[in-house]
């Protein structure tokens, strides 16, 4: 009887996590994860009211940390990717958490010291940005190599359902991880938060250590005897003339076009066009996160049955429309139950997108084509920040019109042309994504295999 319902829990076990070696991979990337966002946050919070409280430059104090995790990704992100696939991936992971874990050592032996040592506060502030740098500089080689582990672990048809899972623990850990650090960091200081994201990272080592992948015992032989350039070249090539790849890469950089605009304004919005007080802004990214932990089961669930590219273009479009119902806005209510709803194929667009890389993309170019990927798309989000903040700041200061008796001032239309943008890219890709199934994604990705090694 004990026999039985051991098997019976085994079975279960398998089927919400797929098999045993995502549970593992899955488990320790979510209380790493978790660790990330309670340490990313807590750092905001120790600079601007602990570190450097009542400097006038404490705002630019602040912007350090997102500068520092932003180059990393930007400079040596596009070239990691080569190295990812040359390395295995399994132990590429486990080197990378050992880093990361002894980096935050040194942060947390730093603050410890502080007490008894006097270290300046622009050593202090150094420190840190030096520790975000690294650590973001790690993160470019082990996202990569994540999703090639997932493509060496996880079947094809449960590939939707892993990336689902990803994204339901990433949203869980936004949520909980800013609203959990700034009253603990005043509690307990900000040893706690140093000491829970390293052993976050010992938790994801001893995951790891148990993960079996054939992966492990592939032999690299071709990429290490040819050159990082010609290696780097043809993952770009790749990218460019894989029309699978190059929608998804559009369809990316559109949507987080339309991301950054929303991050920039969107407490401009609040205040002035829902006219609440800026106290309530966190209600609404709690909103937008707890509608893409739905979105993520959803997806998981349903990505696969409905088809993944149905499923990634309809994502986007509802997106749009989602962000021009938005912007037409004017109390706060409504706009709790708005962006829950777009957060819903926030998520979906994420779980499509990731298993349509995967199946378009040959095995031994999965590193550098994600690699490739995320600085493009980081980029995208920087540009839309500082367009929109101009636009908002001096093309569009006094702007102000009515159409058909509808008033449109400069944050809400700067927000509805974005939500038509996302409009248009979601037309795009149903346009450019029609007939293009698994099998026909698997056979251009072989053909392609055979001209990159004849290029090299």
């Amino acid at each position: 009887m004990n026999t039985t319902n051991s098997s019976s829990t085994e079975i279960t076990s398998r089927h919400l996590l797929i098999n045993r070696n995502f549970a593992l991979l899955w488990s320790g990337q979510a209380i790493s994860t978790l660790g990330d966002f309670v340490f990313n946050t807590t750092l905001v919070v120790w600079i601007a009211i602990v570190l450097a409280r009542g400097y006038a430059w404490t705002p630019i104090a602040v912007s350090g940390i997102f500068l520092a995790a932003t180059f990393p990704t930007v400079l040596i992100g596009p070239l990691a990717g080569v190295f990812v696939d040359r390395w295995q991936k399994r132990r590429t992971m486990l080197v990378i958490n050992v880093l990361q874990a002894c980096f935050i050592a040194f942060l947390l032996l730093q603050v410890s010291i502080t007490g008894i040592i006097h270290l300046s506060l622009l050593w202090q502030l150094s420190m840190i940005y030096l520790v975000v740098f690294l650590l973001n500089t790690c993160q470019q080689f082990f996202g990569p190599s994540t999703l090639a582990l997932i493509n060496s672990i996880v079947e094809k048809k449960d590939q939707p359902r892993a990336i689902g899972l990803g994204q339901l623990s990433s949203s869980i850990a936004t949520l909980v991880g800013p609203v959990l650090a700034p009253p603990l960091l005043l509690a307990f200081g900000v040893q706690w938060a140093l000491l829970f994201n390293m052993l976050s990272f010992v938790v994801s080592f001893s995951m790891l250590l148990l993960v079996h992948s054939s992966e492990q015992d592939k032999q690299q032989t071709n990429a290490e005897s040819t050159h990082f350039f010609t290696e780097f070249r043809v993952g770009l090539v790749y990218l460019l003339t894989s029309q699978m790849l190059r929608t998804l890469l559009a369809v990316s950089f559109i949507a987080m076009l339309g991301g950054g605009i929303l991050f920039a304004l969107d407490i401009f919005f609040v205040t002035q066009n829902l006219h609440t007080p800026p106290s309530l802004y966190g209600v609404l990214d709690m909103a937008v996160g707890a509608g893409a932990i739905l979105g993520a089961i959803l997806a998981s669930i349903y990505a696969q049955r409905l088809g993944l590219t149905r499923t990634l273009w309809m994502s986007v479009m509802a997106l749009g429309v989602g962000i021009l119902i938005y912007a037409r806005l004017s109390s706060f209510l409504p706009a709790i139950g708005v962006l829950f709803l777009t957060g819903i194929p926030f998520a979906a667009l994420d779980v499509a997108s990731g298993p349509l890389l995967l199946r378009a993309t040959p095995e031994h170019l999965i590193g550098r084509i994600t690699a490739l990927f995320n600085p493009i798309v980081t980029v995208a989000t920087l540009v839309s920040s500082a367009s929109a903040g101009y636009l908002d700041s001096v093309l569009l200061q006094h702007f102000h019109v009515v159409v058909l008796s509808i008033s449109f001032g400069p944050v809400d239309t700067i927000f509805t042309v974005a939500g038509l943008l996302l409009l248009i890219s979601g037309i795009y890709a149903m346009v450019n994504l029609r007939g293009n199934s698994s099998m026909k994604q698997v056979l251009e990705a072989q053909e392609d295999m055979q001209y990159e090694k004849q290029e090299v």
